[in-house]
């Protein structure tokens, strides 16, 4: 089968032959329609020795042999730990999802940043009434954080904020210094000088949660400047909570009945994987990036 392989040049990606996955008895093989593309996975990348794909939608041309999980023949939406830019992926059961009538396109871009947001807001108090700061806020996080964090008083920190204000958040900066404040909560996943400033700017008792390092720069934290003054936690954050399928369910049923809306904010052929990740790395997408495959590629 056809996949994008790490290259360790400059394009990170070029498209390959490699055998197909062998399913376990609780994976089922999808055949790929639609992935998308996250700035994690970008990072992964320049690491190298890792295959990406973690978001994908498609349909089920194998069921699990220990017969968990969608039929053959299924629409679904799955979230493998990598592998997913190929042709075929072998995902397990408890990582997938029915897709319903989601176009493939809209349905790879939940899984990652669906997720986060879903439980990033599990991890916080509950938003109704209470002043919530999020920051790098253009990406697909950020926009579903935005639709979810129902009763909340949202600023949200982007440059490109036109959508999110029109999805329900209540003032756009494009700094956080500009930011004002004190919030109850701050979502931050810049890393670098944002964190440090995201602790300057919550209430006596309130919450950072630290998601992310968007900025590729390390925070450096004098905790004797906030802590100090206004007794805030910072808590790290990762998405990873238990097996995602159920999550996946509800962030369908959610799409299903308009009550959350994706922002694509690229759809292209895998053949422009490179110049979607040049993109990517520049920070000029805003929202998700879907690449689709062919029925038959060549």
């Amino acid at each position: 089968m056809l996949a994008l392989l790490p290259t360790g040049g400059p394009d990170l990606v070029s498209l390959g032959e490699l055998e197909e996955p062998t399913p376990a008895r609780d994976e089922a093989l999808v055949a790929v329609e639609a992935f998308s593309v996250n700035r994690g996975e970008l990072l992964k990348l320049e690491r190298g020795g890792w295959r990406p794909g973690k978001d994908v939608a498609g349909r089920v041309v194998r069921a699990a042999a220990d017969g968990s999980g969608p039929a053959t023949g299924d629409r679904v939406v799955g979230h493998p730990p990598g592998g997913g830019w190929a042709e075929r992926v072998a995902v397990r059961t408890d990582a997938l999802a029915p897709a319903g009538d989601l176009a493939p396109e809209t349905a790879a871009a939940l899984p990652l940043a669906g997720l986060t947001a879903l439980r990033l807001l599990r991890a916080m108090p509950s938003p109704a009434g209470r002043r919530l700061l999020v920051t790098g806020a253009s990406g697909g996080v950020g926009h579903f954080v935005v639709e979810l964090a129902t009763g909340a008083e949202i600023t949200v920190v982007s440059r490109r904020p036109e959508r999110l204000l029109a999805l329900g958040a209540t003032r756009a900066v494009s700094d956080i210094e500009e930011a004002g404040g004190p919030f109850d909560v701050v979502l931050e996943s810049l890393g670098g000088r944002s964190l440090q400033a995201a602790l300057g700017k919550v209430v006596p008792g309130g919450l950072v949660l630290w998601f992310g390092q968007a900025s590729r720069t390390p925070a450096q934290l004098d905790f004797f400047d906030y802590f100090a003054q206004t007794g805030a936690s910072l808590r790290h954050f990762h998405y990873e909570d238990g097996p995602p399928a159920r999550d996946l369910e509800t962030l369908v049923r959610l799409v299903s009945r308009g009550a959350l809306h994706p922002e694509l904010g690229v759809v292209a052929g895998w053949e422009h994987t490179a110049a979607v990740l040049a993109d990517l790395r520049e920070r000029r997408v805003t929202g998700n990036a879907v690449l689709t495959i062919p029925e038959n590629p060549t």
